[in-house]
């Protein structure tokens, strides 16, 4: 994480000052027939990787606005819809460092809802221990902490957030990400000339170095018997074929696959009904690196081949 150490975000990323005001309309007037662009919101703990996500979003085409007032949102949708074409979509950063305007955010989500306004909230998440590390390594004071320390200002912020974080569409956990790392997660869900129904990251971790905090579902592969008690096949991973030929000879290994698969199947048709694009699915077992990893791949390839837009993830490979 050396990288996002460095990049606790005091500073202003973007381009746009944000004055302006808020429009009391029931619809966006374009005026001469534009298309109403696209929105994406960024916010998330500070310290965790929203200078950098912007950045991303910048390098990809997109206008991004950093620490614009939340109840100036819809004004800069407002006024990208009038741009003819020429802003067609913008990424708007918002963080405590505009805390007496974060109030006006649920007024502004539901003014853009009115309007028809399609957006996306992406929430930049971290544990605690990393984000004191990265705020101590660059020794800087938390937006929050006041008086007491960095951990209280984290604290503070944590409970500010927690409706976003519930609202978000898309969860990224940066704890164990450089800034390399998670440019290419934001590349993978934003580059591309179309975007698709739905975008599934399929995550192998091993429980006992804790649960992925950005999952929206965990299953667990502890059922089936562990290669590591197998000598010739615990220095190899899931990725083996010998590893995942033992490991689907398991009885209800193959079973588990199949009916798996037809449960997501079911979920991604009610997320696409209620506008989710996002999902992470987090496929454990002990030590992340026999069994979670070998399902992982079988069930990525299976969710492929179903017209879902898939990335793959092990997380803790390699850490044995």
């Amino acid at each position: 994480m050396t990288e996002h150490e460095h990049e606790v975000e005091h500073d202003s990323t973007d381009r746009a000052d944000g004055a302006g005001h808020v429009s009391t309309g029931t619809t966006i007037e374009t005026g001469d027939g534009s298309a109403i662009p696209e929105l994406v919101i960024i916010s998330g703990m500070s310290g965790a990787g929203r200078s950098t996500a912007a950045k991303c979003l910048e390098d990809l085409g997109w206008f991004v606005v950093d620490n614009l007032p939340p109840a100036l949102i819809p004004t800069m949708v407002e006024l990208g819809a009038r741009s003819q074409g020429n802003v067609a979509r913008i990424a708007v950063v918002v963080d405590v460092r505009g805390r007496r305007f974060f109030d006006n955010l649920r007024e502004s989500l539901a003014d853009l809802e009115a309007k028809h306004v399609t957006r996306r909230i992406v929430f930049l998440e971290s544990s605690d221990d990393a984000l004191v590390r990265r705020f101590e390594s660059v020794r800087r004071p938390h937006p929050l902490q006041g008086d007491g320390r960095i951990v209280d200002g984290i604290a503070a912020e944590r409970d500010l957030l927690r409706e976003l974080r519930g609202d978000a569409d898309l969860v990224i956990d940066t704890s164990s990400l450089n800034v390399h790392e998670l440019r290419a997660k934001m590349d993978a869900q934003f580059a591309g000339d179309e975007e698709p129904e739905l975008r599934a990251t399929v995550m192998s971790f091993g429980f006992k170095y804790g649960l992925p905090v950005d999952a929206d579902l965990v299953v667990d592969c502890r059922f089936l018997p562990n290669p590591h008690w197998v000598p010739e096949l615990r220095p190899f991973t899931g990725l083996n074929e010998e590893v995942s030929a033992y490991v689907f000879d398991q009885p209800g290994a193959k079973e588990f696959l199949n009916q798996y698969t037809e449960l997501l199947q079911l979920i991604a048709a009610g997320y696409r009904r209620e506008g989710k694009r996002y999902v992470t699915i987090a496929v454990g077992c002990t030590g992340g690196k026999h069994r979670s990893v070998a399902m992982s791949e079988k069930l990525a390839a299976r969710l492929a081949t179903e017209g879902i837009e898939t990335v793959l993830v092990h997380r803790d490979m390699g850490r044995e």
